[in-house]
């Protein structure tokens, strides 16, 4: 098995919204636990977390359905599949997090999953908070009284 998790949101965005926010890489640190920034080089991003520059690569694009970002470092490679499913005007995102462990690395395989889990397993309910947090006429919607 190599799924570390899958999670799911329903966010009250239309799919064209949460696709857009969701693509849009640089200003995805927002929901992104760790990572303080984005560049985008075609189809690669560098991540910088922990002190560091990683990269991933966006390596599959169902425009406003899904797209598989996939990062590799040594023998632990790891593929995000995010899924954008309309359901009226609100939106079901899923995020699968699989993670493949060779050579020196497979003992450790259910240690790095739960790693995963640990640090990933909430960026689509901080995307739903993120999204949510601005009202559909592109106000704050946090303070406001309604």
């Amino acid at each position: 098995m190599t799924t570390a998790f899958i999670v799911s949101a329903t966010i009250d965005r239309p799919a064209a919204e949460v696709w857009a926010r969701l693509t849009d890489w640089p200003a995805a640190t927002a929901w992104m636990p760790g990572v303080r920034s984005i560049r985008v080089n075609d189809d690669e991003l560098i991540f910088h977390t922990r002190g560091r520059d990683r990269t991933g690569r966006v390596e599959t694009v169902e425009p406003g359905r899904t797209v598989v970002v996939h990062s590799a470092q040594g023998g632990v490679s790891a593929a995000y599949t995010y899924t954008c499913v309309p359901d009226g005007g609100r939106t079901t995102v899923t995020l699968t997090a699989d993670c493949r462990v060779e050579g020196v690395w497979r003992p450790f395989a259910g240690l790095l999953r739960t790693a995963i889990r640990r640090t990933d397993g909430g960026q689509v309910a901080a995307l739903k908070r993120v999204i949510e947090a601005v009202s559909p006429d592109g106000r704050s919607s946090a303070g406001s009284s309604g």
